[in-house]
């Protein structure tokens, strides 16, 4: 998630740092211990088991790693719209990063769908750039929190409608306007619009031990906050693949180094 956004400004100890270039200072960091203390495999994990005390790993390349402990850290992605015409205007007008892609949409009618703390963030980011915001939320109450909701809400280029499901987004070669239904009324309404500002959550990277390690309702892995160890035995997870209350970078490396403290006291306690 972290490589598409422009600027990263709560990393801490580094003011600003784009996404792209925050990657590549963690993947160097990483490598200069090649070799030395780690051994670096690229390949695609299809899936974890466990065989007696053992994990086995399996990947794409028919590549089989065994391996006492595990430590999981793959994190999320954004869901995606599910619409007519979502997968035609994608990157076409249709948007899963305001810090992105906002400012290609200066001074334009734009529509944020979803309800949350992200999906406010996004309309203040873009009411800073956008000739009007739109939010639309698919139930009768914002998830967000009510202080931010009031801020943001308080802006004369925002409106926000709820009991909004989205049902179509129209254009030509880029998104020219939006249909939703009410659910209150069943009226269908078409609004103008250029850009779709989509936050509609993020689904967990967890689908290759869901035969593991026992998952919540939307996926995520329960772990002990103390130790980050999950229901298995010798099976750990951090950031946004876990169920912490908050997922940030800063919260995902540090929820990481525990499980690192706590898999070292593991192996050598036994």
């Amino acid at each position: 998630q972290s490589v598409d956004s422009m600027g990263i400004e709560n990393w801490i100890g580094t003011p600003k740092i784009s996404g792209l270039e925050f990657a590549q200072v963690l993947e160097k960091h990483l490598r200069d211990y090649a070799g030395e203390s780690v051994d670096i495999k690229l390949d695609k994990v299809n899936k974890v088991d466990k065989l007696n005390k053992e994990f086995q790993i399996g990947t794409a390349s028919g590549q089989t790693y065994a391996s006492k402990t595990v430590l999981i850290t793959t994190g999320s992605s954004r869901r995606k719209l599910e619409v007519p015409g979502a997968k035609e205007f994608e990157n076409k007008g249709i948007t899963y990063c305001a810090s992105c892609d906002g400012p290609l949409f200066s001074d334009q009618d734009v529509v944020v769908i979803g309800g949350g703390n992200a999906a406010f963030e996004t309309a203040a980011q873009m009411l800073n750039l956008a000739k009007s915001v739109t939010l639309l939320n698919r139930s009768d109450k914002f998830k967000a929190d009510e202080v931010t909701v009031e801020k943001v809400l308080s802006n004369p280029k925002m409106k926000a409608t709820k009991n909004a499901q989205l049902k179509e987004i129209k254009g030509e070669k880029f998104v020219s306007s939006i249909v939703y239904r009410l659910e209150s009324s069943g009226e269908e309404v078409e609004l103008p619009v250029t850009g779709v500002f989509a936050e509609i959550g993020l689904i967990p990277t967890t689908w290759f031990v869901k035969d593991l390690i026992p998952l919540n309702q939307i996926g995520q892995i329960s772990v002990d906050p103390k130790t980050q160890r999950t229901q298995v035995e010798g099976v750990w997870a951090a950031g946004d693949s876990t169920d912490g209350l908050y997922h940030q970078n800063n919260i995902a490396a540090g929820d990481a180094v525990k499980a690192l403290e706590d898999i070292y006291l593991h192996l050598h306690t036994r």
